[in-house]
């Protein structure tokens, strides 16, 4: 087995119901708190990167999903003028308004 050695550190302010919380849960699972809450926060994070770049279909979803991809672009009215003209991130764009900072 290959240790990592670890150098970098996150600092977190709990209250003391999630202070117990976490002992209790690492407690439980035979961890250090550190152990646990590094666990369960890089699961999380793996998951919430996943949900942006991976997705599953069953069979019939799949078809569907790749005949549109499959099918020839077609003109939406309006669309084009809609992307060639200013946004709200346009530093002059007649679309902000000077109070909605």
């Amino acid at each position: 087995m290959t240790t990592v050695m670890k150098a970098e550190r996150i600092h977190l302010r709990v209250d003391d119901q999630q202070k117990a919380l976490l002992e209790a849960a690492s407690t439980v699972s035979g961890d250090t708190v550190s152990a646990f809450v590094l666990s369960a926060a890089t699961e999380a994070a793996a998951n919430v990167l996943a949900d942006r770049r991976t997705f599953t279909l069953d069979e019939q979803d799949w078809a569907a999903f790749d005949s549109a991809l499959e099918r020839p672009a077609r003109d939406v009215p309006g669309l084009r003028e809609l992307l060639a003209g200013p946004t709200v991130l346009d530093a002059n764009s007649p679309q902000t308004d000077e109070g909605d900072t």
